[in-house]
């Protein structure tokens, strides 16, 4: 059996717990490979690693940190099918879906060429007599990054690509459902000509976690996650000094105006809905037609679609969507689906007893859509992560927009329509930090910041983009005189500029 350990101070390095989990293939669930779990011993030495490393890092300068990058740019391509099958193997995801995780992440790799731009400070001269302010933009020191299965690639490469540009070492503590592409990244990055110790891979459960919460030498963590672990890996992170960003769950509604192309509202939802089995923090789980009208008319050309959903192991490259991550989330999802039906949601489509011969062993589940789902439902509530769409029938506009302004989650959200008055309205008043107008999954590019709203979100930054440069440094701000603008004698009132 395979065993997959850590990459420390630029190597591999075996587990040392005797604690290990197993990766499973998804489509078929046999267990593919074990991988070690850390101990507190085995972060710190990753830490160590780190702290040595960090110092001549910064001190690089920007350009030079830039090439870095450039290259890494460069290798993610020249190895962008073998990391696309290396990740769907162990998530189950098709591979030109593993390839779209791959490329928006190799996409923030890009933007952060720009680092001897972005990390630029400010400069005022003459801000008093004699006096010049600038400031500087200076690396927290070492930074920790936690990520979770659903994007192997991306979601790394989102956290350690700003923090490394700026001049940060970085640890990276990714799922242990899926280890495999993060330790490639890490390879790729020291052919790419980063120092050893600037990027380590640790892998492990919650022990790794709470080790890198109370590690002294640790200032900034960022996480993604289910909003749960993200309050507690915030509050823990916080208590400790540290600074940190953690984003949780989301429930995003797509509201389906009256006006609205109904062809181009059905494909969107289907690509939004289905896409990775539903497991994506983006995923559209909530369809809001407005009209009983808007509403037949959906529901009627969604079941076909629905139903002719090509579900498949990642090697046939004609499916559009593969199983779920585990065994555990297969039957979460499905007991999601039977308590839905038990509330008295119409099951218009029920994925519960999709079986795919040659694969009866893998962690499938059907395509699902609900229909007359009411805000009070479990279904409703709960972030489903899987392949069900639910339907809430809104009479009007206002209706459809006071279901996500009321629901916990903030993350994205999207509006349909020909109407720009409505689209408008819609953009300036939801109370969402992610917004599509006829674009049913908004996730910002790269050089925009990612980041939702009320119990999707914990922190005052968000990801990429220029909010990340910003996490990632600290300003220190300098005021200067030299000596022929100092006057004789001590001054003892407060400082002014009169």
């Amino acid at each position: 059996m395979k065993e997959i350990g850590h990459y420390i101070d630029g190597k591999h390095v075996a587990g040392k717990s005797g604690r290990f989990a197993d990766v499973f293939n998804p489509a078929t669930g046999e267990v593919q490979a074990r991988v070690a779990l850390a101990t507190e011993a085995e972060l710190a030495a990753a830490v160590a690693s780190a702290k040595a490393a960090q110092p001549g890092w910064a001190a690089t300068n920007p350009q030079r940190r830039a090439r870095v990058f450039m290259k890494f740019v460069d290798l993610l391509n020249q190895n962008m099918n073998e990391i696309a099958e290396m990740l769907s193997r162990e998530h189950g995801k098709t591979i030109e879906d593993a390839k779209g995780d791959v490329i928006r992440g190799l996409e923030v790799c890009e933007f952060v060429i720009g680092i001897p731009h972005l990390q630029k400070g400010e400069f005022t001269e003459g801000a008093g007599p004699g006096i010049d302010m600038y400031s500087m933009r200076q690396p927290v020191g070492i930074g920790a990054g936690i990520t979770p299965f659903n994007f192997p690639a991306m979601i790394p490469m989102w956290m350690f690509a700003p923090a490394i540009a700026t001049g940060n070492a970085f640890i990276l503590k990714p799922s242990e459902r899926d280890p495999s592409v993060p330790l490639r990244l890490a390879e790729l990055m020291i052919e790419a000509g980063l120092p050893a110790g600037v990027l380590n891979v640790v892998n492990g459960d919650k022990a790794a976690v709470d080790a890198i919460l109370t590690n002294p030498e640790i200032s900034a963590v960022t996480f993604v996650g289910s909003t749960p672990i993200a309050r507690y890996v915030y509050g823990t992170a916080a208590m400790n000094g540290k600074r940190a960003q953690c984003f949780g769950g989301a429930k995003n509604h797509m509201i389906i105006m009256p006006d609205a192309d109904m062809d181009q509202a059905v494909n969107a939802l289907m690509g939004a809905g289905y896409g990775s089995a539903g497991e994506r923090c983006m995923a559209i789980s909530v369809a809001v037609p407005v009209g009983e009208e808007t509403a037949n008319r959906l529901i009627e050309k969604l079941i076909p679609k629905v139903e002719s959903l090509r579900i498949g192991p990642y090697t046939d490259d004609k499916a559009d969507m593969g199983p779920v991550v585990t065994k555990e989330a297969q039957a979460k999802i499905k007991g999601l689906i039977s308590r839905g039906v038990e509330e008295g949601a119409k099951l218009v489509v029920d994925g519960r007893d999709f079986n795919l011969q040659g694969y009866e062993n893998g962690f499938f589940v059907g395509g699902t859509l609900f229909d007359n789902v009411t805000p009070d439902m479990d279904i409703y509530k709960t972030e489903i992560f899987g392949p069900v769409l639910s339907v809430v029938r809104a009479k009007n506009y206002e209706d459809a927009l006071a279901l996500p302004m009321k629901h916990e989650y903030g993350n994205g959200t999207a509006i349909f329509t020909r109407d720009g008055d409505a689209a408008r309205d819609f953009a300036s008043r939801i109370n969402i930090g992610m917004v599509g107008i006829n674009v049913p999954v908004p996730v910002p590019l790269a050089y925009h910041s990612f980041g939702g709203w009320k119990a999707s979100s914990f922190g005052d930054l968000n990801q990429h983009g220029p909010d990340s440069i910003k996490f990632w440094t600290r300003t220190k701000t300098i005021t200067s005189r030299w000596p022929s603008g100092i006057k004789d004698g001590a001054e003892f009132s407060m400082p002014t500029m009169k």
